[in-house]
């Protein structure tokens, strides 16, 4: 009996997407990797800057060291380390400077490692007070700021603003997204867009999209875009949602109509239509309901409390700056906060 020839198989054919999607995949795991080194090293180099800070630190206290020795560990350094850079006079004062600022906050320091140095040099020469480094800090972390960006929200008085005028929400905001306030803001900071002051409704809208980024950026980064002009359908009429995004933390579309002049509360009228046919028609089962955001040019305080005060509607009202503030003017209404709240309270504050 004859055996039978066995013929080699034939490979078996594969798609060039499929290699392709392989290949990508790959290379996402070399860019994990990557990251995660980068990120050990920064924090190894976090830790030997605060054990190097609270060296020097108590050799000062101690009088141990005159401040001119730290400038021969410079040298010293320099000299026995040729190419290690970072460990000038400058940069070991900075160090100190680190670890005095945080020796007596356990909850911070834990969180240090977290932050490159270059946020953490950035944090401390422009943040004076206690309360104001751990908000950007934790901030930085959340949101996963770069050093770039980190600069550009401490510019922006996002301290300041946020104990100063707190988000406006509706009351049914309060009750369904009780971490809310923490999510939005009162005021955005649009500078990027480079719009003139006589703007309109269409020109903000269009330098919105071509500043998508930078504008996810400025929202946080649970936001995620979802269209433009979204299209919503009532009855035989067409509507169109200036922009529409979805929120990974709170689990909701998040509804934002635009509008290039102060804010009046007709316009709540508009955008509660909007979020009612998103939940009836566009929510899926397993979100929350939607939440509208108005962003105005300007805003009168009293106007938006008393508008939001009866609303149904998880709705809130903010406004959007085209130009940074004026930190200035923002540190002198801090201290003049700082010290309402001193003679209510009886305890001092370090002045900004």
């Amino acid at each position: 009996m004859k055996k039978k020839s066995s013929k080699p198989q034939a490979p078996p054919v594969v798609s060039h997407a499929a290699v392709q999607a392989s290949f990508k995949e790959i290379v996402g795991l070399i860019s994990a990797a990557k990251l995660r080194a980068v990120q050990a090293v920064n924090s190894e180099l976090v830790a030997l800057y605060w054990q190097i800070g609270q060296f020097i630190s108590l050799k000062l206290a101690t009088a141990e060291w005159g401040e001119g020795v730290v400038a021969n560990l410079a040298e010293h350094i320099a000299r026995t380390q040729p190419g290690l850079r970072g460990f000038t006079r400058p940069n070991l004062f900075r160090m100190r400077q680190f670890f005095e600022a945080y020796r007596d906050k356990a909850i911070v320091s834990a969180l240090l490692r977290q932050l490159p140095w270059t946020h953490h040099l950035l944090i401390l020469s422009h943040a004076k007070q206690e309360e104001e480094r751990e908000f950007y800090i934790r901030l930085a972390i959340r949101e996963g700021w770069s050093s770039r960006e980190l600069e550009r929200q401490i510019r922006s008085g996002v301290f300041e603003l946020s104990l100063l005028t707190p988000p406006k929400v509706s009351s049914v905001v309060r009750q369904l997204y009780p971490e809310a306030s923490q999510q939005f803001k009162d005021a955005y900071t649009l500078e990027f867009l480079g719009l003139s002051a006589a703007h309109s409704e269409s020109d903000l809208h269009g330098a919105l999209l071509s500043n998508l980024g930078r504008f996810l950026t400025e929202l946080g980064r649970d936001f995620c875009f979802v269209s433009s002009e979204f299209p919503i359908q009532v009855g035989k009429q067409d509507f169109a949602l200036d922009l529409l995004f979805f929120h990974r933390g709170l689990n909701c579309l998040v509804a934002i109509e635009l509008k290039a002049t102060r804010f009046e509360p007709a316009h709540l009228g508009q955008l509660n239509f909007y979020l009612e046919a998103l939940d009836r028609d566009h929510r899926k089962p397993h979100e929350n309901p939607a939440i509208g955001l108005l962003l105005c040019a300007t805003k009168d305080a009293e106007v938006v409390e008393y508008a939001l005060s009866r609303s149904l509607s998880p709705a809130m009202v903010a406004q959007y700056e085209t130009q940074l503030p004026d930190k200035k003017l923002l540190a002198a209404k801090l201290h003049e906060f700082y010290q309402l709240l001193d003679s209510e309270t009886e305890t001092p504050r370090p002045t900004p």
